[in-house]
């Protein structure tokens, strides 16, 4: 499904109205008339039940004036309050406004402090809360009286029901620069918008709905929509199937270089992230001094000791060792728990500039970039690069703030730049592609924020790769599995919740998955 900036889905409303003739006013019929159809889906049987609108004065409060006349129809005590005075509104919205005044339908233009007591009172017996306050249009700062809005809203305690997005909210990087309503349900229209799928937006939005309005499919799915949401039909098509004849040797060999003294989980997840994502065979590369701990721990998986340069760590001289490993392998995993010794590091950018193997960098591996980047200029290999946002910031020299201020652009902006795969880990994953398209992922949970998760993606991500997936799709793959595997492991909670626990419930995601 395409995933619209605020400034696209503009466009295709002015497409489907001048391109194709479809009236703006029949839109917002349709609109209004979803935005009723989910009321009742929340609060059940509509007859006298007290629904309250909050509109502003463009199209966003012009949908809830027809959401208002639906439900008043069917027996629901509607009333409006505005942002304003009727005769600041215009076009359709106007046009609707004028079918409640006519239908006699209690209209509270919020104009002074008595009015704003009054929908204060009001609103405290209401059933129902309909947010229809501003649309994608809002940018900066909320006015005083939108934010007071918001306010009142918020402390009712009511169920809130937002049309399009929760007003408050930044249409393309979810951002809440003041206060935005915390909706129990969202409709949007048409497509969803960035916001509603990025922190701190998303966690505005409740249960969401994507409504079709009647706007012509092919804008819906236009190419230039460049954004996507990674949704379980998309990762179900791409899932390879295992055939019955299918021996270990088809199914996968991922190479992984990781681990370190005092390091060593990070190489263990890693390999047992490949192991559960369904890879054929593993070979860990690992420090020579380590390779006995590693033996016994990774029973399943064939482990290979590197000659170490100081400190238990690989150096320049386990290259050759290394791209050998790499020759016999689908598809080299380089970077956890690797180190940041200056030598470790040389010998990660010499591994990565010569692959000529599918390529997935994580952890060290990144680092090793940092001060770098230009070696990715040069690499053989299309690289997937795992970073989370501190990764992220090393890599392009900003702050992690700034990176999840706009983490969409960021992460198109650095594979465009650089030729790679980037998958921006976090709350909301971005994949990025080098074409500049750009997936969102919607699993996990705020469980994973515990060290060795970012691992467990590496493997899981080298092991679909290995199954014959392109690395475009393997990172797409990859990262819903992740999430999803961490969403079956919380089922008895997110606090305490293990890498080693996603591990364990990689299968049972992939199993979900493969279920028609």
């Amino acid at each position: 499904m395409k995933v619209a900036t605020a400034a696209q889905m503009r466009q295709i409303d002015y497409d489907a109205i001048h391109v194709y003739g479809l009236p703006g006013i029949v839109l917002m019929e349709n609109a209004g008339a979803e935005v009723a159809r989910e009321v009742v889906k929340v609060i059940g049987d509509i007859a006298d039940k007290k629904v309250y609108f909050f509109t502003g004065k463009g199209n966003n409060g012009g949908d809830g004036y027809v959401a208002a006349r639906h439900l008043y129809n069917q027996g629901a005590k509607v009333k409006v309050f505005l942002l304003g005075t009727k005769e600041e509104v215009t076009g359709d919205a106007r046009v609707n406004l004028d079918v409640l005044d006519r239908m006699n339908i209690d209209i509270v233009e919020l104009t002074s402090e008595r009015d704003w007591d009054k929908a204060r009172i009001a609103i405290s017996f209401a059933d129902c809360i309909v947010d229809a306050l501003l649309g994608t249009g809002f940018r900066g700062e909320l006015s005083k009286p939108f934010a007071q809005a918001i306010e009142m809203i918020n402390a009712a305690g009511k169920p809130v029901i937002a049309i399009d997005l929760p007003s408050g909210v930044n249409a393309d990087t979810g951002q809440v620069p003041d206060i935005a309503v915390k909706a129990t349900a969202t409709v949007t229209l048409g497509l969803p918008k960035l916001g509603l799928l990025l922190y701190p937006g998303a966690d505005c939005v409740g249960k969401l709905s994507v409504s079709d309005i009647g706007i012509p499919g092919e804008l819906l799915t236009d190419s230039k929509i460049q954004q996507n949401l990674v949704t379980l039909q998309l990762v179900r098509e791409l899932l390879p199937r295992r055939p019955a004849v299918a021996h270990k040797g088809d199914c996968g060999r991922v190479a992984i270089v990781a681990g370190s003294q005092g390091f060593t989980g990070a190489a263990v997840l890693a390999a047992q992230g490949a192991l559960h994502a369904g890879a054929g065979l593993v070979t860990l590369g690992i420090p020579a001094s380590l390779q006995d701990i590693m033996a016994a721990k990774l029973t399943e998986v064939m482990t290979r000791g590197l000659p170490e340069s100081v400190g238990s760590a690989i150096g320049m001289k386990t290259v050759p060792y290394i791209e050998q490993l790499v020759a016999e392998n689908d598809v080299l995993a380089i970077g956890p728990g690797l180190g940041r010794a200056e030598d470790t590091q040389a010998a990660i950018r010499e591994v990565i500039k010569n692959c000529e193997k599918p390529l997935v960098i994580d952890a060290d591996g990144l680092n090793a970039l940092a001060d770098n980047i230009e070696v990715l200029v040069n690499s053989r290999s299309l690289a997937i690069m795992t970073p989370h946002p501190g990764e992220m910031a090393r890599l392009t020299k900003m702050s992690p703030a700034q990176i999840n201020q706009d983490r969409v652009n960021v992460a198109r902006q650095f594979a465009m730049q650089w030729g790679s795969i980037i998958v921006l880990k976090g709350a909301r994953t971005v994949i990025a592609f080098p074409d500049g398209e750009i997936f969102i992922n919607t699993t996990g949970n705020a469980g994973m924020a515990s060290g060795g998760n970012g691992d467990v993606l590496t493997g899981i991500i080298a092991a679909f790769i290995g199954q014959g997936l392109s690395s475009h799709a393997a990172a797409i793959v990859g990262t819903y599995v992740h999430g999803l595997a961490a969403d079956i492991a919380a089922s008895t909670g997110q606090i305490g919740l293990t890498a080693g626990e996603v591990v364990n419930a990689i299968r049972a995601a992939i199993f979900a998955i493969q279920q028609e």
